[in-house]
């Protein structure tokens, strides 16, 4: 991988990781992110209300803000990254479970709520993006590894 390569995957990984971190760290403060009541609705519904809505937006704030700070220390990233992208997925679900909240006053017109969500799918396809580099990149270097029986054999030469 070149450097201009390495340079672009680093800045989408930083990028993602300052949003979550953000959208994460607001979720801390009772009432300040316009997503809180869509959150907590939705959360509510996945868990059939067995985890309480306070308790729901903090786990949420937690999971956003590591995610945020480990994609940002590049630290696990295999790990974080795929974290990040089931979270995002869950992002789509008020699409079917709360359609009242998302969709305006048309099929095809959202509310803000809504547009939330939509732009989640840049996230995905960045998110989806750095997992494939950094799968290739896996192989790669699996590739170039000498196998152990490889090894063994150089041993006893």
């Amino acid at each position: 991988m070149n450097q201009l390569e390495k340079l672009k995957l680093n800045i989408l990984r930083i990028s993602i990781g300052l949003v979550y971190l953000f959208f994460g760290f607001i979720k801390f403060i009772p009432n300040l992110s316009p997503a809180e009541d869509l959150a907590t609705n939705t959360i509510g519904i996945l868990t059939f209300g067995i985890l309480p809505s306070s308790l729901s937006l903090i786990v949420l704030a937690v999971v956003e803000t590591l995610i945020g700070v480990f994609l940002i220390a590049n630290w696990k990233p295999r790990i974080f990254i795929s974290i990040a992208i089931v979270h995002i997925l869950f992002t789509f679900t008020p699409l079917f479970l709360l359609p009242e909240e998302i969709f305006g006053k048309g099929e095809l017109v959202f509310t803000l709520a809504g547009q939330y969500i939509v732009k989640n799918i840049i996230i995905l396809s960045a998110l989806l993006s750095l997992k494939i580099d950094l799968n290739n990149n896996l192989e790669k270097t699996a590739s170039t590894e000498p196998s152990s029986e490889q090894l063994i054999a150089i041993k006893n030469q």
